[in-house]
């Protein structure tokens, strides 16, 4: 296929250099990024468009992404499809394939689960909203770039999938972080808390899969110093898309509204910025109660 990729930072780069290995004619543009291997660079986002039967996006807010579709769309091969790997507001993925659609595009709002490590691996997960017809023809690139692809209805539900997943992802993090550091005070090693813990009823992700405490579990962040391999800011992003989406709709959210204050305290007010966002263990393990 003939693509375009709009956005080649750390999750895009990889992606793109994956379709390109695997034979794909990847054009792309970045405003900063070097190219990835195998990928031709254009001098702006409506040149690699241009003529290309897909046009992928991995860009950090609905802002932009508007106003890059805005550039690429009338660009497009008749027929072509947008595929958007941003995490971004329901409301402007929506937007961006209503733009889409109204010029004979297909369009997909495709974020995905995995980070770095997974976008490097082609091994991503991606929650996928659009018609079956745009996630036909988009399939053997979402198969390249990943392992599995979840379709989860129409226009601006893999956004709704992946916000509403993160939401459920910070309040546990932010419970088993208060946990450990509970335990700390209370005298219960850390083992003897995870061992517990990850086969009781408290087992998470959070716990069993990336636990926060270094030396403990698996092999995770928190044994390379917090280095992140999910950002405590991407988490906040995604947070407060979940709140914004939770008020757009009415829905009661009191943890998530309470996880996005812990984050917002630790990344804007403390040291959390570009640390990973189990983290917040430390940082409970360095405070006294209120």
């Amino acid at each position: 296929m003939k693509i375009a990729f709009i956005g080649l930072g750390n999750m895009g780069a990889p992606m793109a250099r994956n379709l390109a290995a695997a034979g794909h004619e990847v054009t792309g543009f970045d405003t900063a990024a070097a190219p990835p291997e195998g990928v031709a660079m254009a001098a702006s986002a409506a040149e690699a468009a241009a003529g290309a039967e897909v046009v992928i996006t991995m860009l950090p807010n609905g802002e932009i992404l508007r106003a890059v579709a805005g550039d690429v769309i009338p660009a497009m091969a008749d027929g072509a499809v947008l595929l958007d790997c941003s995490t971004v507001d329901v409301a402007s993925a929506r937007a961006v394939a209503e733009m889409a659609e109204a010029r004979g595009h297909g369009s997909l709002d495709a974020p995905v689960s995995g980070g770095i490590g997974g976008a490097d691996a082609g091994t991503l997960t991606f929650m996928v909203g659009g018609s079956d017809a745009a996630l036909a023809a988009a399939a053997p690139l979402l198969d390249i770039m990943g392992a599995r692809t979840v379709h989860c209805g129409p226009a601006g539900n893999g956004q709704a999938a992946k916000i509403c997943n993160n939401m459920i992802l910070g309040a546990t993090m932010v419970a088993t972080c208060e946990a450990f550091a509970l335990a700390d005070k209370l005298g219960l090693d850390r083992q003897a808390m995870f061992d517990v813990v990850s086969t009781s009823s408290g087992q998470s992700w959070s716990m069993n899969t990336y636990c926060p405490a270094p030396g403990v579990g698996p092999t995770s962040p928190a044994d390379n110093g917090y280095a992140p391999g999910f950002a405590a800011d991407l988490m906040l992003k995604d947070l407060r898309l979940s709140q914004e989406a939770a008020e757009a709709v009415g829905a009661p959210t009191p943890m998530g509204q309470a996880a996005t204050a812990e984050y917002e305290a630790f990344v804007e007010a403390e040291d959390g910025r570009g640390r990973d966002f189990s983290a917040m263990l430390p940082r409970f393990s360095g405070k006294a109660r209120g």
